[in-house]
């Protein structure tokens, strides 16, 4: 096969109907074998080739270059695992929500494609908001009549509204869902512009502040979950996740489960935490969650963040600490112990060393060494 022939396939939506979008550099031999496909058509609002999107359209594009030309399916087939978590997927109260008259709701689809996915409940909710709140600007387009043009219209909207890059981010990725996983095309807004991403620091307290934190809540299984956020370097929904089993004393050893990206990964359990939670367990005897709530249930993501805000109130400390902050404060005074930046990286289960090395910069033994020029 002559590798310098390549033909990309890319899914269109011309007239309501889904079609296969076929696109080549100009090459005659290429041209030819493409008049010979079933009833081409040209796309000037795309410039590019079409078929009607069905098996035997696929087939017959295969059959066509093989041998002589390679196919590129990678904007037309996609491969992206599952999102397999621990909690259980809630999207009921979506279907039984009592809305406003003219509200224009998340499609049924939309709301079992999630389902399916198992997404996170968190990212159920935020996509089916930005979804609603885009398609309820649209309310007089069809769904399947809104283009690249009408979605970068909407994102303007959302740029002069003052809103953050994160939410703009969310809405594309809330928009590009319903096209390409639900209706089953993806890549099919490939070229829609996302805003830059925010490099900011992140936000630290403190070790004095944090075990301050820790001596002031009210109780043991309070002092516990700020305990074990801040000494293992956990997310909330991780610490939730935590089952009895994933702590190995013996080893003194985290295992967390289908974190962030799906991945497992073992973090440090504190000697000293691992006292008190032996304590907690005589008192509160928890039967499957490490921290357990009413009647066994898991624990609840607001209450986390009601006992930190409770705690730094009796702690007299004035700065908004949220369960992330006691994560990256993990990591910043590891750092700043000397822990090599790998092992921090392997601790939170970071993909890429350029998260982890953020922390650099906001480690005080950073500045150490620098004098301060009013000082000189």
């Amino acid at each position: 096969m002559n590798k310098t022939k390549s033909v990309t396939l890319k899914h269109l939506l011309i007239n309501k109907e889904k079609c296969i979008g076929i696109q080549f550099y100009t090459d005659k031999v290429i041209q030819a074998l493409v008049k010979q496909l079933p009833s081409p058509k040209w796309s000037n609002e795309f410039s590019m080739v079409y078929l009607p999107n069905n098996k035997q359209n696929l087939d017959a594009i295969f059959k066509q270059f093989q041998g002589i030309a390679w196919v590129n399916t990678a904007h037309f087939f996609t491969n992206k695992p599952i999102n397999t978590i621990g909690e259980k997927i809630n999207v009921d109260w979506f279907r039984k929500r009592t809305v406003k008259p003219g509200y224009r709701s998340c499609p049924e689809e939309y709301l079992l494609k999630l389902e399916l996915k198992k997404y996170a409940n968190n990212t159920v909710k935020t996509y089916v908001a930005c979804f609603e709140a885009f398609i309820n600007y649209y309310k007089q387009h069809e769904l399947l009549e809104i283009n690249e043009e009408l979605i970068r219209k909407y994102l303007q909207k959302l740029i002069q509204d003052g809103k953050s890059n994160s939410y703009i981010n969310q809405a594309v990725n809330s928009v590009k869902f319903y096209y390409e996983v639900v209706l089953g095309m993806p890549n099919r807004f490939y070229s829609i512009e996302r805003p830059r991403s925010e490099n900011k620091l992140p936000k630290v307290i403190s070790k004095e502040e944090v075990l301050a934190i820790i001596n002031a809540t009210n109780n043991i299984k309070h002092k516990c979950i700020v305990s074990l956020l801040y000494s293992a370097g956990l997310r909330r929904s991780e610490l939730l996740n935590l089952k009895i089993t994933d702590i190995d004393s013996n080893r003194m050893l985290i295992r967390v489960e289908n974190s962030k990206g799906n991945k497992d990964r073992m973090t440090l359990l504190s000697k000293r935490l691992l006292e008190d939670l032996r304590v907690y367990f005589k008192e509160h005897k928890p039967k499957k969650w490490l921290i357990e709530g009413v009647s066994g249930a898991r624990y609840a993501p607001s209450s986390v963040v009601k006992i930190i805000k409770s705690a730094c109130k009796k702690a007299r400390i004035a700065r908004n600490v949220t369960p992330h902050i006691l994560r990256h404060s993990f990591a910043t005074h590891l750092l700043e112990a000397g822990t090599d930046l790998r092992y921090i990286q392997t601790l939170l289960g970071h993909s890429s060393s350029t998260t982890t090395e953020l922390y650099t910069h906001v480690a005080t033994n950073s500045f150490d060494n620098i004098k301060n020029p009013l000082d000189l």
